[in-house]
């Protein structure tokens, strides 16, 4: 079993890195359909499409704060228990597993209450306007009956590829989304259930890949199992795993807080359509940043267990090639984009109006795309050697520091187009944001190394 566990410390990495990264960018591309595919069938629903996605959109604050409690136990959890198996600690390492497993269904129960009982006044807040609040309130009662089954699959899988199992954890994702692609036009169209429909589907497929999740977690093919001897919480374990998930948390938890400021904005000074574009815009960059952080889940076991195990090299060389990788794959997606931009709004939208103006919103949107490489790569290499507070300071940089403070001055400064002054926002501060993580990086790495040496 030892030889088995090894192969992530012994093996070249250019393999390596294939071997683990081609099924988690597999798994987030698919990852990416299951969440846009609601958007792509709700905007093309006949007469009304145009507003229901907008009130759908609306929705996306919410969903993404689940989905970040998700990655705040998993990415928190499933690093350091890569770092206890380098070390040859498994009896640590299950108890991680154990301990991430409880918390995820604590906070599976208090989320599904709060989204009951508050979803009408936070879609209200976060930019729902009479037109379109219907649409939301619909989606949002469905959606948070299946909370749990989204918070154990997105959170559990991340311990299924850390042991190096990818192609399991590829499998986890696919099963819900072809799923939810079959039932998404049953329900909607031909049960005619609109956005409900759009939302009894997308239940139903997650609630499959977590049973897939969990008999993998519980089985006897998975190196780390959910034991219960380790399902009492032990601070000394669960501490340590949330402070890491911190920082994934506050990225993806802070894109809810950053898409109320945006709809707020937008809806002031550009209206239901601005919205409108916003979701496909979001949408888009969800096809952007998932297979980069596929990227980074496939380097993570690498990283993890080379760093728990003090082989410095396979370290440094495994950053490197996920640093070219990441970077090449973001400029060719920009290069796409802004020669490209009306084929991917035309995938949302059929709307003459809310497509023309979302081409030219897209462009300016995701103009330093390009370099989003290197900042998901930094940053998840960040998490993979355990560096909390690096990791946590990047997520607060970009997000808090920079983008939300732009969203509201830019419209003062470029008064002549307002609206445009909004979405300028997102490049301004995803270039100052990947400066300060490039130097923050370049210090951080070298001690984190210079801890392998002196170890």
């Amino acid at each position: 079993m030892n030889e088995e566990k090894d192969f992530l410390g012994k093996e070249p990495i250019g393999k390596l890195l294939l071997k683990l990264a081609l099924p988690t960018v597999t798994a987030q591309i698919i990852n990416m359909l299951y969440n846009i595919v609601d958007r792509i069938y709700i905007g093309h629903i006949p007469e009304v499409g145009a507003l229901a996605l907008t009130g759908v959109g609306v929705c996306m604050p919410l969903i993404m704060i689940v989905t970040a409690f998700a990655a705040f136990v998993g990415y928190g959890g499933a690093p350091r228990a890569s770092i206890f198996m380098g070390k040859g600690d498994q009896k640590t390492a299950e108890k991680t597993l154990g301990n991430c497993f409880v918390v995820q269904i604590f906070i599976s129960i208090l989320l599904t209450i709060l989204l009951l009982v508050y979803n009408r006044d936070f879609l209200l807040a976060f930019g729902a306007s009479e037109n379109t609040i219907e649409y939301g309130v619909k989606y949002m009662n469905i959606y948070a009956v299946g909370t749990i089954f989204v918070q154990l699959t997105l959170g559990m899988n991340t311990f299924i590829t850390a042991q190096g199992f990818a192609k399991t954890g590829m499998l986890s994702v696919l099963i819900g989304a072809i799923a939810n692609i079959i039932l998404d036009p049953i329900f909607i169209f031909g049960f005619q259930m609109g956005v409900e429909g759009a939302a009894l589907a997308t239940i139903l497929s997650q609630s499959m890949s977590c049973i897939w999740v969990l008999s993998f977690l519980f089985g006897k093919k998975t190196f780390l199992r959910i034991r219960k001897t380790n399902l009492r919480l032990s601070a000394k374990i669960i501490g340590p795993s949330l402070a890491l998930g911190l920082s994934t948390f506050v990225m993806q938890s802070s894109e809810s807080i950053i898409s109320i400021c945006f709809n707020s904005s937008l809806l002031k000074y550009g209206g239901d359509i601005a919205v409108g574009a916003m979701t496909i815009l979001t949408s888009i960059m969800q096809f952007a940043m998932l297979p980069l952080q596929g990227l980074g889940q496939g380097a993570q076991p690498i990283i993890s267990y080379n760093y728990g195990a003090g082989k410095k090299e396979r370290v440094k060389s495994a950053f490197w090639l996920l640093l070219r990788t990441s970077l090449s794959y973001s400029i060719l997606l920009w290069l796409l984009v802004m020669f490209f931009p009306q084929i991917f709004a035309a995938m949302f939208t059929s709307d003459p109006a809310l497509l023309s103006f979302t081409g030219t919103a897209l462009r300016v949107y995701m103009a330093c795309l390009l370099l989003f490489g290197i900042q998901i790569a930094c940053q998840m290499t960040f998490t993979s050697l355990g560096n909390a507070k690096a990791s946590i300071a990047v997520a607060v940089m970009r997000k808090f520091i920079l983008l939300i403070p732009l969203i509201y001055i830019l419209p003062q400064i470029m008064r002549s187009n307002q609206t445009m002054a909004v979405y300028t926002a997102e490049p301004v501060a995803d270039f100052l944001a990947v400066t300060f993580t490039v130097i923050l990086f370049s210090f951080q790495f070298k001690k984190s190394l210079e801890k392998i040496s002196a170890g």
